[in-house]
């Protein structure tokens, strides 16, 4: 997928006000497309890079209602020439961790290895326990440690992925999603693939696009089966441009290697579904597949990720090699 290069100012936006939600709120800035964006996220708690916690003014208010005071989100940000049935290209070009430590956690009714949520009680056996972890970061080498009081090893050590783990503009058809929730709009992904060099491409459902995005991740495993990655805060730098006229229907991304869709969905398998078709349609469209031959050739060498199994909906990231791609 392609646009045309241009040249654009770098904004650097330092958040007033974090969102819970996206949907068409008041913008925090205003660009052109082909501007750049760099902003200070928080972690999925509310903390910022040197632990302290946001303060009431700094949260997204209703007269009407409460939010759920997770994943706080960067933006909306406003893009002048943004309409419905154009397509938003976001390329990542920094993910800057800035803090020390990571937390994870285990947490009562949540994760993919139980059945049940707050006030919705399916089984009868005890909830999760309530567990924290904190991972320390060295982000000269980009390992995160853990250390095991209950294991035979004192410690393990993982390379770290930083990625943005939620990251949307607002939803089509007047709606307004949790900055829990994943769909057609992007959100909660949780998708390793939304990483630093990535190109990334949302529909836009509203004028001006209202992109927002938070919940850096330092690593997570595929499905982030606990609920819980390492959630920590970095410096995100986007560059954004509209490309005009370009109708897509789910979320689009590329790197190097993949073109990729995302699809968000329950069940899981429907999520499955999702990600392949919008895949094959856009390797006939873009690249002159012919429809039943892109499922053959998908078949054989595609690849998937799971990016969420603990989110309102799943996701499922479907890739297919460039390399078999027809230039």
């Amino acid at each position: 997928m392609t646009s045309t290069p241009q040249k654009g100012k770098l904004h650097r936006l330092e958040p007033r006000v974090y969102q819970y939600t996206f949907g068409p709120d008041e913008p925090v800035l205003r660009i052109r497309s082909g501007d750049s964006v760099t902003a200070s996220t928080v972690d999925a708690g509310g903390f910022d890079c040197c632990g302290n916690p946001l303060a009431e003014h700094q949260k997204q208010k209703s007269k009407v209602t409460t939010f759920q005071e997770a994943n706080p989100l960067v933006g909306p940000i406003w893009i002048e020439e943004a309409q419905p049935g154009d397509l938003l290209k976001i390329s990542i070009e920094k993910i800057l961790l800035n803090r020390g430590y990571a937390y994870s956690s285990l947490l009562p009714h949540f994760g993919s290895l139980t059945g049940e949520y707050t006030g919705r009680d399916l089984l009868f056996n005890e909830p999760l326990p309530e567990v924290k972890y904190q991972w320390e970061l060295d982000l000269g080498s980009q390992m995160g440690t853990l250390k095991l009081s209950k294991s035979k090893l004192e410690k393990i050590q993982i390379p770290l992925h930083p990625f943005i783990g939620s990251i949307g503009v607002a939803p089509r058809f007047g709606r307004v999603e949790t900055a829990l929730v994943p769909g057609e709009y992007g959100g909660n992904m949780d998708c390793v693939e939304t990483k630093e060099g990535a190109i990334l491409y949302l529909p836009i459902w509203v004028k001006g696009a209202h992109l927002s995005f938070g919940d850096v991740h330092a690593a997570q495993g595929d499905g982030e089966i606990c609920g819980v990655a390492l959630e920590t805060t970095a410096q995100v730098t986007l560059k954004l441009e509209v490309i005009k006229n370009k109708t897509v229907e789910w979320p689009r991304m590329e790197n190097p290697a993949y073109l990729m869709v995302a699809g968000s969905a329950r069940p899981l398998m429907d999520a499955l579904r999702i990600a392949h078709v919008e895949l094959i349609k856009w390797l006939v469209a873009d690249y002159g597949f012919e429809k039943w031959e892109a499922l053959q050739v998908l078949s054989q060498v595609g690849r998937m990720r799971v990016g969420n199994v603990v989110d309102p909906n799943y996701t499922i990231v479907a890739k297919f090699p460039k390399k078999y791609l027809p230039y």
